[in-house]
C-alpha cells in the first residue's frame, strides 16, 4: 500500500501504464505512465533551479494540466506544495507567500506580473535534469493549504503525505471506483477537492476530468460529454444547478454518484429526481479530511440532512455542552504552521473542534447545524446565518445570499443580507422590500435583516462558500447606500 504520493503515482503507472489519467478540455490526454515521465523531469527541473527538500513552492496555475504535473513533481522532489488561488490580488497574496515562506512560484506570464519574490514560468520547467533521489516519508509534509478564511486570513493547514494517502483511500472506498468510471471535476485546483480527486484517480485507475471552472449553465453539458461517472459539487455550486431552466436533457448522463458537502434536505430528493442519480453527502474539513460519508447504498437518509458514518480510523462525535461536531483519528493534519495558539484551540485532548454545530435526529444520525461563529447575536437572541441564507435563497429573484452582523448600540449587532440578482431582477427598493416580505412569513421577527444590500457577485472560499470578510470592508458604514433598510431597526 502507497504511503506516500510519489509512491501512489509510480505504483499508478506500473499497473495503469497507457490508460488515461488527467483529461484538460482542449489538451491532449495523459496516461499513467506519461504523467510519471513528466513529473520526473518537472522534479528535476525543480531540483536544477535550487529547489531542495522542505523548501515551499507556491503553485498559482489555472486549471490546466500543469497544476497537478508540479504539485507531483515538486513533492517527488521533496519539497512541499503552497497552493495559490489566482484570483488573489495584494494582501491575500503577499500574505499566503511571506506567510508559508515559499522559495519560489510556479506560474505563467498571466500571473507572473503580480507576484513578488522568485518567479518559474511553467513553460520554462523543460530541462532534462534527472529526478533527484529523495527520500520522503508519509509523515513528511506535502501541502500547505491554506484554509478558506471566511472571517480573517486563511492559516495554513500542515498535510502529510499519509494524510492524503488515506484520504484518497477512503474516498476510492466510498465511492466503489468502477473500471468504467470517469470522475470530473469543476474546482479550482488550488482547492482541495481536485487534488483528492487526483489521488482517487491514482488508486483506481480511472480518468480525471478537470473542467476550466464551474458554470452552472454548462456542468450537466460536460458531464454528458466527458462520459462522467462521479463528481463532487459543495457550497454554492447545488443551488446554481437547481436553479437552471429544466431540460429534457437533464437525465441525459451516464453519472452515478454525485457526492456533495451541504445538501439542501428540502431539496435533497428534487436533485435526485431531476437528475436521475443519487446525491449522497460527503462532510469533512481541509483540517481533517473526510470525517463523514452517507453509504451509497442508503437511501433512506434523503431529505433527512444525515451527514452519514464516519469512515474507518475515525470518530465523530458532539460535545455534550455546545452540540459542536468533534473529531478525531486519521487522516488530520499536524496542526496550523506559524500558529501555535490557533493548533491548540482546534486541536485539543486529542480531538478537532470542527466549529460546526450538530445535532441528532431520533435515529441518532448527526446533522448539520450550522456554524458556531457564523452567528448574530440581536440582543439575546442567536440568528442562524445559514438559516437566514436558506429563506433568501427560496426566494425567485435570489440567486445568492449572505447574512452578516453589523454593530449596532442597542441591540449588539443587526444582521444585514447581501444579495446576488438572477438576471432580469431589478436591484432596488422594491425586490428588497419583497424578499424581505418573503422572509418575514418563514422566520421569527428577530431573525428579519434590517437591511439589504445587493451586489453583482461574490468571492467564494476554497469550499465555495461566500468569503464574507469582503463584505465588510474596514472604515465602511455598513448602514449608508447602496444598503437599503428594510426592517424596523428597534423592535
Amino acid at each position: 500500500m502507497s504511503e506516500t504520493i510519489p509512491q501512489l503515482l509510480r505504483q499508478a503507472a506500473d499497473r495503469y501504464g497507457r490508460r488515461d489519467f488527467l483529461r484538460f478540455p482542449d489538451h491532449p490526454a495523459l496516461s499513467f505512465a506519461e504523467a510519471d515521465a513528466v513529473t520526473d523531469r518537472l522534479a528535476g527541473a525543480l531540483a536544477a533551479r535550487g529547489v531542495r527538500p522542505g523548501d515551499r513552492v507556491a503553485i498559482m496555475l489555472d486549471n490546466v494540466p500543469g497544476w497537478p504535473l508540479t504539485w507531483l513533481a515538486t513533492l517527488k522532489a521533496g519539497a512541499v506544495t503552497v497552493p495559490v488561488n489566482v484570483r488573489y490580488r495584494a494582501a491575500d497574496l503577499e500574505h499566503v507567500l511571506r506567510d508559508s515562506g515559499a522559495v519560489a512560484t510556479v506560474t505563467t506570464e498571466e500571473h507572473a506580473p503580480h507576484l513578488p519574490g522568485t518567479v518559474h514560468l511553467l513553460a520554462g520547467l523543460d530541462d532534462d535534469a534527472p529526478a533527484p533521489r529523495v527520500r520522503v516519508g508519509a509523515g513528511d509534509v506535502a501541502n500547505f493549504q491554506y484554509t478558506s478564511g471566511t472571517t480573517g486570513f486563511p492559516k495554513a493547514c500542515l498535510l502529510t503525505h499519509d494524510y492524503w494517502t488515506r484520504t484518497a483511500r477512503i474516498l476510492a472506498e466510498a465511492v466503489q471506483v468502477r473500471d468504467d468510471d470517469v470522475l470530473m471535476m469543476a474546482q479550482a485546483y488550488s482547492y482541495l477537492d481536485p487534488q483528492w480527486a487526483t489521488l482517487v484517480c491514482l488508486a483506481g485507475g480511472i480518468p480525471l476530468v478537470v473542467l476550466p471552472r464551474f458554470s452552472a449553465s454548462g456542468f450537466w453539458r460536460a458531464a454528458r460529454e466527458h462520459g462522467a461517472t462521479l463528481t463532487y459539487v459543495l457550497g454554492s455550486m447545488p443551488l446554481l444547478l437547481h436553479k437552471q431552466p429544466p431540460s429534457p436533457e437533464d437525465r441525459g448522463h451516464r453519472m452515478r454518484l454525485v457526492l456533495c458537502s451541504g445538501i439542501r434536505p428540502g431539496l435533497h430528493r428534487e436533485f435526485e429526481e431531476r437528475w436521475g442519480a443519487p446525491w449522497r453527502e460527503l462532510y469533512g474539513s481541509t483540517e481533517s479530511g473526510p470525517d463523514l460519508l452517507v453509504p451509497l447504498d442508503d437511501a433512506g437518509s434523503v431529505g433527512t440532512g444525515a451527514l452519514g458514518v464516519p469512515p474507518p480510523g475515525k470518530e465523530v462525535v458532539l460535545d455534550a455542552e455546545t452540540g459542536e461536531i468533534l473529531v478525531r483519528g486519521r487522516p488530520m493534519m499536524t496542526g496550523y504552521w506559524n500558529q501555535p495558539e490557533a493548533t491548540a484551540r482546534a486541536l485539543r485532548d486529542g480531538w478537532y473542534h470542527t466549529g460546526d454545530l450538530g445535532v441528532r435526529d431520533e435515529h441518532g444520525r448527526i446533522a448539520h447545524a450550522g456554524r458556531i461563529k457564523d452567528m448574530v447575536r440581536r440582543g439575546g437572541e442567536n440568528i442562524s446565518c445559514a438559516e437566514v441564507e436558506s429563506v433568501l435563497t427560496e426566494h425567485p429573484a435570489v440567486l445568492q445570499a449572505a447574512l452578516v452582523p453589523i454593530p449596532d448600540e442597542l441591540w449588539g449587532e443587526l444582521p444585514k443580507a447581501f444579495l446576488q440578482l438572477r438576471p432580469g431582477h431589478a436591484a432596488d427598493a422594491a425586490t428588497a422590500m419583497d424578499v424581505v416580505g418573503h422572509a418575514r412569513r418563514r422566520l421569527a421577527r428577530f431573525k428579519i435583516p434590517a437591511y439589504v444590500e445587493f451586489v453583482e457577485g461574490f468571492s467564494l472560499t476554497p469550499s465555495a462558500r461566500i468569503e464574507k470578510r469582503h463584505l465588510l470592508p474596514p472604515g465602511r458604514d455598513q448602514r449608508a447606500a447602496p444598503a437599503i433598510p428594510v426592517h424596523e431597526e428597534r423592535t
